[in-house]
């Protein structure tokens, strides 16, 4: 009953974050980060209502998929390091962490091995933290200026992990600037890039993130408790 909840408060709480800033609520999708939880309780989250899981494991993405109902969607939103590539791709509805280039081409490598698109999201580092992974700002133009013509992956756009911090107001600055430059990136209209999706915000801060212009916001904690 608990995860039921939380899911309904995180939901109602996206709610009053567009509102407050005039947006629609079906433009925010809500990820269940599900990372080392059970499957019971990914699926007391589905029973709930929620279709969209995100895991930062290869290992744990893969043994949870059959075990669930075949219209959850799956999320890679940890590090992906290019030797599993093969083990998630065709298996994902997205994946968040393409934190490079030789990532990058590794999953086009395997994509059309495989005879599929798949859709990613390039991981941008814009805090520049040493601890992250990720592009820089000013590499993510020429990055995608390289995948554009990667024919079986599409960027559909971009996700941050902002600092970890104890007041969410502190990233409110760092969602705001990734916000600007994905307009300004979907403007210059590059070849492959759709630029429909900006993952950004956690169960600490997501509502800033929203009220800065997150389209995907990626909750674990606030939905199933603290790991």
């Amino acid at each position: 009953m608990e995860i039921r909840e939380n899911l309904r408060k995180i939901e109602e709480q996206i709610g009053e974050a567009c509102r407050r800033v005039g947006r629609d609520e079906r433009e925010v999708t809500l990820v269940a980060v599900s990372k080392t939880k059970p499957v019971d309780m990914l699926k007391s989250a589905y029973e709930a209502g929620a279709r969209q899981f995100g895991e930062n494991k290869v290992q744990e993405l893969v043994s949870k998929i059959p075990q669930m109902p075949s219209d959850a969607k799956w999320h890679m939103i940890g590090h992906l390091q290019t030797n599993k590539v093969r083990q998630v791709t065709g298996k994902t509805a997205l994946i968040h962490s393409a934190d490079s280039i030789r990532l990058v081409r590794e999953i086009e490598k395997e994509s059309a091995r495989q005879e599929l698109v798949t859709d990613i999201l390039l991981e941008v580092n814009a805090a520049r933290e040493e601890s992250k992974f990720g592009f820089f700002l000013e590499e993510v133009e020429e990055a995608l200026c390289e995948i554009k013509n990667f024919p079986h992956v599409k960027v559909r756009g971009l996700m941050t992990i902002a600092p970890f911090v104890s007041c969410a107001e502190d990233n409110r600055g760092v969602f705001r600037k990734l916000y600007q430059f994905y307009v300004d990136i979907k403007s210059k209209n590059i070849d492959n890039v759709t630029m429909d999706i900006l993952s950004m915000g956690m169960t600490g801060d997501f509502q800033v993130a929203i009220e800065e212009g997150a389209t995907m916001v990626r909750v674990g904690t606030g939905i199933f408790g603290a790991r």
